[in-house]
């Protein structure tokens, strides 16, 4: 069976929506600041003709902003028009390692992921759609915006923001999971999560750029829903690591990929398939319902194996190991058709054609 030939390295794309207030902009500056050396681009649309957003995001990233004023972006360009905005902000010389496009509070956020999906930018590769809920105004903004639940419906991660200042977080965490299909629910204060929650994060030291209000503010609240770790990022998630030295059988993977339970937003690493591709090993990018595979030849001084880390909310870490150990392999021989649902999920180079978990 021929193989598709691995492609260039894709940046992830990051959709962050959420209605006017919810604290997307308090959330980007803290994930520029936060980003442990990981180089972030930035579409910024402001509905309005005077750029707030993009002023108060444009010192900590200099010319690695993009800033659409006057109008929400799923309005204002179509998909082809978004790829030249990529384009500026995916060339290798800029070094970015992720984009993320934040919404203005009006926008639709179905149509967004449909641009960045629809992209024929080979570079970018979709990095999931992040919605940020106001705990406080939650209730009041979806009886005036019912819109709201069809948004929550279609995220692959919420930030339930805001919750020191909500009168029952735990009412407005519960509701936000029953509104959406299977997404990681995130708690926060001050639009604080873990930036490796949302994209990988690499040694090295911290960018220098201006500061938000907010980062400096030294927030007491941080403490009061920190449970046994006051303040600490990483209180809101779970990760999972797996690693195995037993090749993995790919039908056993995908019907683990196929029914992975709520709040496992995101997977990756690399797979050993064994003897179904002795020639490749396959890298995994999972987003929410948002899968793809990456044929790459086994570096020579590696060892062969599967190295996966599992990152979500509320998510049951020992069910989900025992789940993956059940994907070893205890066949010695590949069958004829056992990669055919894997590569399903390969794009191929040259026509640009993919599928969607």
């Amino acid at each position: 069976m021929s193989q598709p030939s691995p492609g260039p390295q894709q940046i992830p794309v990051v959709v962050l929506a959420g209605f006017l207030g919810s604290g997307k902009t308090t959330l980007l500056n803290h994930l520029l600041h936060r980003s442990g050396g990981t180089r972030i681009g930035a579409i910024v649309n402001d509905f309005g003709a005077i750029e707030i957003d993009a002023m108060a995001v444009a010192g900590a990233l200099g010319d690695s902003t993009v800033s659409l004023g006057n109008g929400c972006l799923c309005c204002a360009v179509d998909s082809s028009e978004l790829d030249v905005y990529l384009e500026r902000l995916a060339r290798p010389s800029t070094g970015i390692d992720v984009i993320v496009i934040e919404a203005s509070g009006l926008a639709e956020p179905q149509e967004l992921v449909r641009m960045v999906l629809a992209s024929e930018h080979p570079g970018i590769v979709y990095g999931g759609l992040v919605e940020v809920v106001d705990a406080a105004e939650f209730e009041d903004t979806r009886a005036k915006h019912p819109e709201i639940d069809r948004h929550l419906a279609l995220a692959d991660l919420v930030v339930v923001n805001k919750l020191d200042r909500a009168q029952d977080g735990e009412r407005v965490l519960a509701l936000v999971r029953d509104l959406t299909d299977g997404a990681a629910v995130a708690p926060a204060t001050y639009a604080r999560i873990d930036p490796e929650f949302l994209f990988d994060c690499r040694p090295g030291e911290e960018r220098i750029g201006q500061l938000s209000f907010d980062d400096l503010h030294p927030h007491d609240g941080l403490h009061e829903h920190g449970g046994d770790h006051p303040g600490h990022l990483h209180t809101g998630y779970d990760s999972l690591p797996f690693t195995s030295e037993v090749p993995l059988d790919p039908r056993r993977l995908m019907d683990f990929l196929d029914s992975r339970p709520e709040g496992l937003y995101r997977i990756k690493g690399y797979v050993d398939f064994g003897p179904y591709d002795v020639h490749n090993r396959y890298a995994v990018h999972v987003v929410g319902r948002f899968l793809r595979f990456y044929p790459e030849p086994w570096p020579a001084a590696d060892a062969r194996l599967t190295q996966l880390v599992l990152i979500g909310s509320g998510i049951d870490s020992a069910a989900l190991a025992k789940d993956l150990e059940a994907c070893k392999s205890d066949a010695p021989h590949a069958d004829e058709h056992g990669m055919w649902g894997v590569l399903r999920y390969v794009q191929d180079p040259e026509d640009g054609a993919f599928e969607e978990a």
